[in-house]
């Protein structure tokens, strides 16, 4: 059964689709439910419509469900770095060692033996550029990998102090802090690097990161429904949709809050991105540009959960499209926002003007915005073309 609400007039064609999008989505191998928003530049509607079960309460998925945003809240991160430069409190070009103090980083940075944490700056850690291991699936030796232990052994918690004691004790760094000189070159998803920029937010505002946010992102743009687990604002929120980890249900409260993840609406996630592509959020339009003005390739990954190529980053976005050697032969749209290892999604289409939010809940499919929505907005834009919707062939830089 597909629950769905919209605000405006959602032409029939349209609604169909996006019905039959969410059913299908919902159908998928190991999905128990899912969540799927749409609304144009235009704001001519909004259409968000769920299926399935949302929880062991058996409680339907419906438009108005929280969802574990996973790491769609880098987006979120770095809107709050961006935003703490605007006002003056912070530069990306900051070493990291002049918000956190060098005893706590030393020996984070280890590559052929050479320490490089010094020159770790705030831009490599939001652009992936660091070279850090990934804390959660690269484990020290002789262990096994944190988000292994956390699905097969029950919860654990964690804070920074552990993450940097856990990236000490791997391998070391895959490669020296890559150098910023306008030319292209190949990064490494890690999370590492973001665990590390929650760590500035909070010391460049003296606010755990759940008051921080408050200050620089849920008061301006009226968000009542964006919380982190574990925090005060939490308790007073409707419940949330259940995680999987294939068969299994993620009841993990210890671990969803270590890993300082979002949990959010549909309706909000919309309004947040909007913002952010917009501008709205900042006081000068060109913030949210630096954004997407310059992108590198990820690294090919054996990491299921883990972006690689043909995925582009520019600072905490993503950029997901045809790659150029293939563009001859086929090509799809672009989507730039960001996905997390739940399968959630919160993208824009500078072709199509759209925004798109939604996620399947489930760390075995992280794959699927990357292999549902490309065709998801082809069709948007054909129906959109035959039925004479305005955006149709919006275009706009990516």
């Amino acid at each position: 059964m597909i629950n769905s609400v919209h605000h405006g007039q959602v032409p029939r064609a349209i609604e169909h689709l996006l019905a039959h999008a969410v059913e299908e989505l919902a159908g998928l191998r190991g999905v128990r439910h899912a969540i799927l928003g749409v609304e144009p530049g235009d704001r001519s509607y909004r259409w968000i419509g769920a299926a399935g079960i949302a929880n062991s309460s058996g409680a339907p998925m419906t438009p108005e469900t929280p969802y574990c945003l996973a790491s769609v809240t880098k987006l979120y991160i770095g809107a709050a770095i961006l935003r703490l430069e605007e006002l003056g409190r912070l530069s990306i070009d900051d070493p990291l060692t002049v918000h956190l103090s060098s005893k706590m980083v030393s020996g984070l940075h280890r590559c052929r033996g050479v320490d490089r944490t010094a020159d770790l700056t705030l831009r490599h850690l939001l652009g992936h550029a660091s070279g850090l291991p990934e804390y959660i699936s690269e484990a020290p030796k002789g262990e096994k990998a944190l988000l292994e232990r956390v699905i097969e052994h029950g919860d654990l918690s964690w804070d920074t102090a552990d993450v940097i004691a856990m990236v000490r004790g791997t391998k070391g760094a895959h490669f020296d802090p890559r150098p910023f000189d306008g030319r292209r070159h190949t990064v490494r998803y890690s999370d590492t690097n973001f665990q590390l920029l929650i760590a500035v937010i909070e010391a460049v505002t003296s606010q755990p990161l759940h008051e921080a946010f408050a200050t620089l992102i849920y008061r301006p743009l009226g968000l009542n429904r964006t919380w982190h687990p574990g925090t005060p604002s939490a308790s007073s929120m409707q419940a949330a949709a259940l995680l999987w980890a294939g068969d299994e249900p993620l009841e993990r409260p210890l671990a969803l809050r270590s890993f300082r993840d979002l949990f959010s609406t549909g309706d909000e996630t919309l309004r947040f991105l909007r913002a952010l592509i917009t501008g709205e959020l900042f006081d000068n339009v060109a913030t949210a540009e630096r954004m997407r003005l310059h992108w590198n390739p990820f690294a090919f990954s054996l990491i299921p959960t883990a972006p690689s190529w043909p995925i582009e980053y520019g600072l905490a976005m993503m950029r997901f499209g045809t790659p150029r050697l293939l563009k001859p032969f086929f090509s799809s749209p672009t989507l730039i926002g960001h996905t997390g290892a739940s399968g959630s999604w919160l993208f824009y289409v500078p072709s199509s003007d759209l925004y798109l939010t939604g996620t399947v809940d489930q760390l075995t499919a992280p794959s699927v915005p990357f292999r549902k929505l490309p065709r998801l907005v082809e069709q948007l834009h054909s129906a959109a073309k035959k039925n004479g919707i305005k955006n149709a062939d919006h275009h706009a830089s990516s």
